[in-house]
């Protein structure tokens, strides 16, 4: 079983950063490959990134490729997204996901979803 709380969302400028956390409860979460999700109002949840077990292995979506980079620590139970060059689109509520299946960005494969931390950017 697998526990995930997310923090670091809040309310930012266009072109500023936020750094998101993803902190577990488990002792098997760093064999876990470990997504980032988003969902705006009236849209479809859409995939952000994945980091593999080791972290050795990511995946982006187009949009974020060059901006966020996830990274984890998994001495500390942990995934990051760093966010950079934040713009209104990438205004969300961004949840983390975990799976013991291999890096992906297909959601129904994610076993365990944390609650989710609101990111919204001004323009």
């Amino acid at each position: 079983q697998v526990h995930l709380v997310e923090s670091g969302g809040g309310l930012v400028q266009a072109g500023d950063s936020l750094r998101l956390s993803c902190a577990a409860t488990g002792s098997t979460f760093r064999s876990y490959t470990v997504g980032w999700f988003r969902q705006a109002p009236g849209k479809d949840r859409e995939f952000v990134a994945a980091i593999s077990w080791s972290g050795g292995g990511t995946k982006y979506v187009d949009s974020a490729l060059g901006r966020f980079t996830i990274s984890r620590d998994n001495a500390k139970n942990t995934v990051y997204l760093q966010m950079n060059s934040l713009k209104p689109g990438d205004t969300a509520v961004y949840s983390c996901a975990a799976t013991s299946n291999f890096m992906t960005d297909y959601a129904p494969w994610y076993e365990y979803w944390g609650q989710g931390t609101q990111v919204t950017v001004a323009s």
